[in-house]
């Protein structure tokens, strides 16, 4: 029965391209033939395809032959490209890892105003990456982009350094004052602009680095698919790898030896990333803009909206139309029935056959794409609250390892910079990566047959479920820290906080170790599955819309922080949970308030997860026509 589905589909996909074969000037959901920059200097319209001076034919007859042309030269051009990746990465990690220290201890803020400025700063950052995305594909393209991010990365790093550096732009040094003086307009303004450019730099890079990476290889060759398939690897290889310097070796710079010589390290990598990405300008295979697939989408909602008093027809994954243009870009989807709605934007009408319009009539195709879409939001949705999880993780531990033991051997060993503590999340992560690939996925393999191991969405599951998990230890570590500190001999005072408890900064571990292993499962998980999803000219997108997910749990922290704080400031009697010292706070409360939060959204994610259809799934198809056709068979008779 399946194979007379599909066959019956096509059937009927040839049928209607015969009846209306001149219906290409619909638009779809698709991209233009691929094109790329020429670097030549000459001024002929731009080619389908042009590679250091190449020239080719832009129609669509001759695609596959300007394919040939092209030079791919992969992995000799990786030394630019990883080259720059990793200073980038150490570059801008460098500068933002330790800025909320930066902000405390220089600019004299208030840990809950630091704390809000962090959360809606990264979550501009995050938000960006859309909108960056969108200016990509249809205007810049990902060359033209990123040379623009990473100018602005050197300036915005640069910016900062000079608050260090120049005396009169950060407020006087306010020593062990318990009262000190704030910064002035003019200062918070220089402030602001350094985090402007970071936030058009860090935004412009996060979704079209890896994409311009992989459009060096050859999609279409074996050693250019395993060429992507490794870059992958070494892209994430040098995220962790900076993140892991930048909390360590960095951090430690800035907070003991100097913040002028601290920041200016993550100065001098940004211009020695500059300098190596523009070397290789002549080398790289440059895809050019090629229009919005928004557009597309709007198209769908815009048809559906106009006929929605159409009635819905029968068999509609034969009835629908579904003409498909020639050098189509993206995989063929059969039809499903959820989102019935948006069918009626693939109805012809006999006003469709005599005045093709693409607000008005649209493929089955490009619905089916536009239903992968909305499928992906009620998860994506549940993903967002998950990063609430790891961004308190990455904030608020900080402020319990300033006021913890952080000697690492008794009274004169080393101590550890409070900001350094966050990069066992990051291990936590690494290892926990080796340890999911290498010993979980063969043995699940055995068990489920699936060789993942376990699908995608029971990836970001287990994740969300790490992450309820880390803030409900947080809690008790908390609880801990916060009695040790009011019941047994402190060590000392951190300015402008309060008390040093004596418990071993060593317990915020746990916590952390389970941030990553939660980042392990979900993070990597949700980019996997927004790149499966998505339809395939969209991939831009599906790598924004994972920074746009944790840009929303930005600002949800920055709007809970503000929230409680203001709510317990003065309630009796626990007092206000958010309080600069942490010893009179209650932040073991907030944290199993947020666990309750995170577990209900895991209940959330459950339902949508089991409600959730992956895209090219037909089995509700099959159904529904094996139900028709036993009931034809019964009318017969």
């Amino acid at each position: 029965m399946k194979s007379r589905v599909i066959l019956s589909h096509r059937e009927r996909r040839d049928k209607n391209s015969n009846i209306l074969g001149n219906y290409s000037q619909i638009e779809t959901i698709e991209r233009k033939p691929f094109e790329v920059e020429t670097t030549t200097e000459d001024h002929k319209p731009y080619s389908a395809v042009d590679v250091g001076g190449s020239d080719l034919s832009s129609t669509d007859d001759s695609f596959d032959n300007e394919q040939k042309k092209l030079v791919y030269r992969g992995w000799k051009v990786m030394p630019f490209i990883i080259g720059n990746e990793t200073f980038e990465k150490i570059g801008i990690i460098g500068t933002l890892s330790n800025l909320l220290v930066y902000l405390t201890s220089v600019f004299n803020l208030k840990s809950v105003t630091a704390a809000t400025i962090i959360n809606a700063f990264s979550g501009t950052i995050n938000f960006g990456t859309f909108l960056a995305a969108f200016l990509c594909d249809t205007y810049f393209g990902r060359y033209n982009t990123l040379s623009v991010a990473v100018i602005a990365c050197f300036l915005g790093s640069l910016v900062i350094l000079l608050t260090a550096a120049v005396p009169g732009l950060h407020p006087i040094p306010c020593g062990t004052q318990s009262s000190c003086q704030g910064p002035s307009g003019g200062q918070i303004a220089f402030l602001l602009l350094g985090l402007a450019f970071l936030v058009v730099g860090a935004g412009g890079i996060r979704p079209c680095n890896l994409a311009f990476g992989a459009d060096q290889f050859n999609p279409k060759s074996e050693s250019g698919k395993k060429g992507i398939n490794s870059f992958f690897n070494w892209y994430f290889f040098t995220f962790t790898f900076a993140q892991i310097i930048s909390l360590t070796l960095v951090v430690y710079i800035q907070s003991n030896v100097s913040w002028t010589i601290g920041l200016s390290i993550p100065v001098v990598l940004m211009f020695l990333a500059c300098v190596i990405f523009f070397v290789g300008h002549n080398l790289y295979v440059k895809v050019k803009a090629s229009g919005s697939p928004l557009a597309g989408v709007g198209h769908v909602i815009a048809a559906a909206i106009k006929k929605r008093g159409l009635k819905p027809v029968k068999q509609p994954w034969i009835h629908l139309y579904n003409h498909i243009p020639h050098n189509y870009a993206n995989s063929t989807l059969k039809y499903t029935d959820q989102f019935r709605f948006l069918d009626k934007a693939a109805i012809m009408t006999p006003e469709d056959k005599l005045n093709p319009d693409p607000w008005k009539l649209c493929t089955m195709q490009q619905v089916e794409e536009v239903k992968c879409i909305v499928r992906v939001i009620p998860i994506w949705f549940a993903c967002a609250l998950y990063f609430l999880a790891i961004s308190m993780q990455m904030t608020y531990p900080v402020f319990q390892a300033l006021q913890s033991d952080r000697l690492l051997l008794g009274s004169g060993g080393f101590k550890i910079p409070a900001a350094t503590y966050v990069v066992f999340l990051m291990s936590g992560m690494t290892v926990f990566i080796i340890i999911y690939d290498r010993v979980l996925v063969p043995s699940l393999k055995r068990v489920t047959g699936l060789d993942t191991g376990i699908t995608l969405l029971q990836r970001i599951g287990a994740g969300i479920f790490f992450a309820v998990l880390s803030l409900f230890v947080s809690g008790f570590i908390e609880e801990r820290r916060r009695t040790f500190a009011l019941t047994k001999p402190t060590l000392g005072s951190e300015p402008r906080t309060g008390e040093i408890s004596s418990m071993s900064a060593m317990w915020l571990i746990p916590q952390l170790v389970l941030a990553g292993i939660a980042e392990a499962f979900a993070a990597i998980g949700q980019m996997e599955f927004y790149y499966k999803q998505f339809p395939e000219n969209m991939k831009s997108f599906a790598g924004s819309i994972y920074y746009v997910g944790a840009g929303v749990s930005s600002y949800l922290a920055s709007f809970l922080i503000s929230t409680v704080h203001r709510t317990t400031e003065h309630s009796q009697p626990t007092g206000n949970w958010l309080a600069e010292d942490l010893n009179k706070a209650r932040l073991d409360y907030f944290y199993f308030m947020l666990t309750g939060l995170m577990f209900v959204n895991f209940l959330y994610f459950l339902l949508v997860a089991r409600w959730y259809r992956y895209k090219g799934t037909h089995d509700e198809v099959v159904e529904t026509v094996e139900e028709e056709t036993k009931q034809q068979d019964k009318n017969s008779v």
